[in-house]
């Protein structure tokens, strides 16, 4: 499931089905947030494209002290969730507490009215009132990339929003839903966080035992999540990597030297032998990939 921006020029039935909750979650309680949302909100752009006039009205509600993880990690198969804080400020007559009023957060690609992907959570987000106006809101964003929700390209800089609407006892699946009874909000450019591709770390220093003195050759592999197969994937020539040592009996590795992968992202370095440890790579990270480091491989000094 991707949620493009194409979403804003399509029709109704279409953009719901882009909000479609994924397969692992379709028997979950809080499934319908999503649907709600994608009606309205579809609803709402092509308003702004001024392609229809059945419409929520514009709600008298705005969003600011955003926080989100400084970046998410994502691999090929894996349910990824992250929370998200956020104040929300409304209007006095807005009711908050009403069954059928709903808020949540979301990021997303490229440009606020055009996004090139957009990721939601599951369920709306719980809101504590902190007086008649304001209230303090924490909800999730949730990320199945075995769904087809990312690509290779979505990875790097995203950007949060929020989005808040009030049904005021219309009923979405009604046959009678009138739309332009309901109310939406939708602000961007709240912060940022980084969706990058989840990396894999390996290393075998041998031989074991090796004798003091003698050279040990550290080998190992650096690959990431490849959104668009669904694999791990060795990273291209030329990354930079740290091998690492911590002696037996301590708790804290010091660096050795640097290298940089090979083709398939292959490590390969040699040391001298001088006394018993774990060896070990790590890897920074770059923008569009998360830093990993390998587990130690002890190494038997006689």
């Amino acid at each position: 499931m991707r949620v493009r921006a194409t979403v804003a020029a399509v029709s109704g039935a279409l953009a719901l089905s882009a909000f479609a909750v994924p397969a692992a979650q379709a028997d979950d309680s809080g499934s319908a947030y999503r649907a709600d949302v994608a009606k309205v909100r579809a609803a709402h752009a092509k308003s702004a494209f001024g392609t229809r006039a059945d419409a929520p009205y514009d709600m008298d509600v705005t969003f600011s002290n955003f926080k989100i993880a400084k970046s998410v990690k994502v691999g090929t198969t894996e349910h990824v969730s992250t929370t998200v804080t956020y104040t929300m400020t409304h209007a006095a007559d807005i009711d908050i507490k009403a069954a059928d009023f709903q808020t949540g957060p979301y990021i997303y690609k490229g440009a606020f009215a055009t996004p090139d992907n957009m990721l939601f959570g599951n369920k709306a987000a719980t809101c504590t009132a902190t007086s008649d106006t304001t209230a303090d809101c924490t909800g999730k964003i949730d990320v199945y990339p075995g769904d087809g929700e990312l690509l290779n390209s979505d990875a790097g800089t995203w950007t949060g929003a929020a989005l808040a609407l009030a049904q005021n006892g219309q009923d979405p699946l009604s046959e009678n839903y009138d739309i332009t009874k309901v109310g939406y909000a939708d602000q961007g450019d709240l912060g940022s966080t980084l969706v990058q591709r989840a990396s894999k770390l390996t290393v075998d220093a041998t031989p074991e035992p090796v004798q003091k003195g003698k050279p040990i050759t550290v080998t190992g592999k650096l690959t990431r999540a490849n959104w668009d197969n669904g694999k791990y994937v060795g990273l291209p020539s030329g990354q930079k990597v740290v091998l690492q040592f911590r002696k037996a009996g301590t708790s804290a590795y010091t660096n050795v030297k640097g290298i940089q992968t090979a083709t398939g992202g292959a490590l390969k370095t040699t040391v001298t032998a001088s006394e018993d440890g774990y060896y070990r790579f790590t890897y920074a990270g770059i923008t569009s990939t998360a830093g990993v480091s390998a587990k130690g491989d002890f190494v038997d000094v006689q």
